[in-house]
């Protein structure tokens, strides 16, 4: 979305198109899994991030636009990210980056406070959540609710310490899915985070239409 611009110090490299060697090269833009839960998920074997050409993403705890930068490259300029970001001076850079690509709407909001911004997103098809508070499960349920469309899915990041210090990490995941799974979602896949992000987990589930809890 921003050939020459790289966002947080990463390479770039050029190549010819990969579908038509006769027009000018392009460029792609190495994905650091230690700087990404996203990308740390991406290569721990994530089957499927719902992402696509042309999708529409809500993603929750935006922070200063380093995973939000390679989703826009994913949508593409048919596509939009709806970037929210809790923090003033994350969201101050998230701002800069999204200057460079126009596909990208920050928000400054409590993603707890879906009313703020209830006029600023439409439905979406999947929404990304890297907000590691306690309560995250519910605020992405809550966020579905007024934002994900039928058969949307969900893809979030859990922190085990910052839901439960002092539980084991995979009792923290598996009680995160058992709050989806009891609200009528579908689970879909659940891999870590290790090496990149220590007690990390990414957990997907798609949305059935039915009202969350």
């Amino acid at each position: 979305m921003a050939p020459g611009k790289s966002v947080y110090g990463e390479r770039r490299l050029s190549a010819e198109h990969p579908k038509n060697k006769s027009t000018d090269k392009v460029e792609f833009r190495i994905w650091n899994a230690y700087r990404s839960k996203l990308g740390a998920g991406v290569v721990n074997g994530l089957g499927s991030i719902s992402m696509k050409p042309g999708s529409k993403v809500l993603y929750l705890g935006a922070a200063s636009g380093t995973t939000v930068s390679h989703v826009s490259d994913i949508v593409g300029p048919e596509g939009n990210v709806f970037a929210v970001e809790f923090a003033p001076r994350c969201a101050r850079q998230l701002v800069r980056m999204a200057q460079e690509r126009t596909n990208v709407v920050p928000i400054l909001a409590d993603a707890r406070k879906v009313q703020h911004y209830r006029l600023m997103v439409p439905m979406v098809d999947v929404i990304f959540s890297d907000v590691a508070q306690p309560d995250q499960t519910e605020i992405v349920m809550k966020n579905a609710k007024h934002f994900l469309k039928k058969g949307g899915e969900v893809l979030i990041a859990i922190k085990a310490a910052c839901v439960d210090s002092m539980a084991d990490p995979e009792t923290v995941f598996e009680n995160e899915k058992q709050k989806l799974v009891k609200a009528g979602w579908s689970m879909k896949e659940q891999v870590t985070l290790e090496p990149y992000q220590r007690h990390h987990a990414m957990i997907t589930a798609t949305f059935n239409g039915l009202e969350s809890k």
